[in-house]
């Protein structure tokens, strides 16, 4: 077992083949609907909730972990796997409270354990961005890498790891407040499909394009814009119920950009709210030596 221990949250997205290969821990995100108080990937998975979500006539909210769900994870760590190193990578600061409950957690943590070490990074990222960070975390750490080592690593990692993705439909976007009526229902009559990214832990738009195939090949020229000619990146492509999309991007992207690594990622339901089913896009960065 690895003496560093590696703890996210559901939002990281991370397919559960990695989870449990590389021992990550996780921590659910809330999504509230109506009455009923959901755990991300607990009491909800994907597939029943893009179902309902298809034909919602509101929005859930979601809300993040609080400092006892933090604490939970890492007594369990330190307890059952003795370890005394934790690196704990979250979501944007700056979207979601949930690195302040992290660090509320750690200082809980220290009145009982003080020789424990906690590192908790804010990713100013989301989806598998943050993932991105979480898994070569983790890698790290089965390779006996130390606390410092991992953290400086995963620091490297925050301002060139980037998300690219588009809705299917601009319904959520409106739903969620984040666009007016009038842009909603313009923009589906023109097919016009946003793209959007995180630049310094805010979503923001990148473009849009009127349909999906430019939306993917903007894409593509986006990632080839960052990296430059002869550039690697290592690829994961996310989705919301739409596999035959991705594919798509996966062979525009990879006929024309060298890819190191990549997998399939489907976003959790505490992200797919936001944007909804049909939800398709990438999240990558430039490999580098360690």
């Amino acid at each position: 077992m690895s003496k560093v221990a590696i703890v996210t949250d559901s939002v990281a997205s991370i397919p559960e083949r990695l989870i449990q290969e590389l021992n990550i821990n996780w921590v659910a995100y809330y999504i509230h609907r109506g009455t009923d108080v959901l755990r991300d990937l607990v009491s909800i998975q994907r597939d029943e909730f893009l179902e309902w979500l298809a034909t919602a006539r509101t929005l859930p909210t979601t809300a993040s972990p609080g400092p006892g769900d933090y604490v939970k994870i890492y007594e369990h760590v330190i307890e059952k796997e003795g370890t005394e190193e934790i690196i704990s990578i979250h979501i944007s600061s700056k979207t979601s409270g949930a690195f302040q409950a992290a660090m509320v957690a750690k200082s809980m943590i220290k009145e009982n354990w003080p020789n424990v070490k906690i590192d908790v990074v804010d990713s100013l990222n989301a989806s598998m961005c943050q993932g991105w960070m979480v898994v070569e975390a983790a890698r790290a750490a089965l390779r006996g890498k130390k606390l410092e080592e991992i953290s400086t690593y995963v620091r490297r990692m925050i301002p060139i790891t980037r998300m690219i993705q588009t809705a299917d439909t601009l319904k959520y976007l409106y739903m969620g407040g984040r666009i007016g009526r009038a842009k909603s229902l313009a923009g589906t009559l023109l097919n016009i499909k946003p793209l959007i990214g995180v630049e310094n832990g805010i979503v923001v738009p990148l473009g849009q394009a009127r349909s999906r195939s430019k939306a993917y090949q903007a894409m593509v020229e986006l990632v080839e814009s960052a990296i430059g000619v002869g550039g690697k990146i290592k690829v994961a492509y996310v989705h919301a119920g739409a596999l035959p999309e991705v594919l798509k991007i996966k062979q525009l992207l990879e006929e024309r950009i060298k890819v190191v690594e990549s997998f399939i990622a489907e976003l959790s339901p505490a992200l797919a709210v936001h944007t909804g089913p049909g939800t398709a896009g990438l999240c990558y960065y430039p490999v580098f030596e360690a």
